[in-house]
């Protein structure tokens, strides 16, 4: 089992780290993949929390409409919520490809060997708090959802 499954998402709230544009694109269901060099047979509802540093790439940035602009100056903070509904592997750049109004990435992204896509549905924003995050799952603090 590894470090991110070891938490039970029935005692904890688990939250993901997603830097922005991208984190504001699941909240609000215009991304619905997220994609990671791990993967995880953990499922159910996440936190989104967004990191320091914003992704500089402008394929994330040009899928932002003008009314979210603003949510997406969001740092260092839980912004919103989502499901975690299944784990996909891309093992060629070729299945990658298939999946990029999914993931929104450009097929030249993928790495070999493998990638994963995380599948996300539901996505709602929060009130943001602010909390550190971590690269993989992690517990978000107590005092920050309560």
């Amino acid at each position: 089992m590894s470090h991110d499954e070891s938490v039970s998402s029935n005692s904890r709230r688990i939250a993901l780290s997603i830097k922005q544009p991208w984190a504001t694109l699941v909240v609000f269901g215009i991304k619905s993949i997220e994609i990671r060099k791990w993967g995880t047979t953990r499922r159910g509802l996440i936190y989104i929390h967004t990191g320091r540093d914003p992704d500089p790439r402008d394929e994330g940035w040009s899928l932002v409409p003008d009314h979210l602009r603003e949510f997406t100056e969001y740092r260092r903070g839980i912004i919103g919520r989502a499901h975690l509904v299944e784990c996909q592997c891309y093992d060629t750049q070729e299945k990658f490809a298939l999946d990029q109004e999914h993931h929104r990435n450009r097929p030249e992204w993928f790495q070999p060997p493998k990638m994963h896509g995380l599948v996300l549905s539901g996505g709602e924003p929060v009130p943001f708090e602010s909390c550190a995050g971590n690269l993989r799952f992690f517990s978000i603090p107590v005092q920050v959802m309560e």
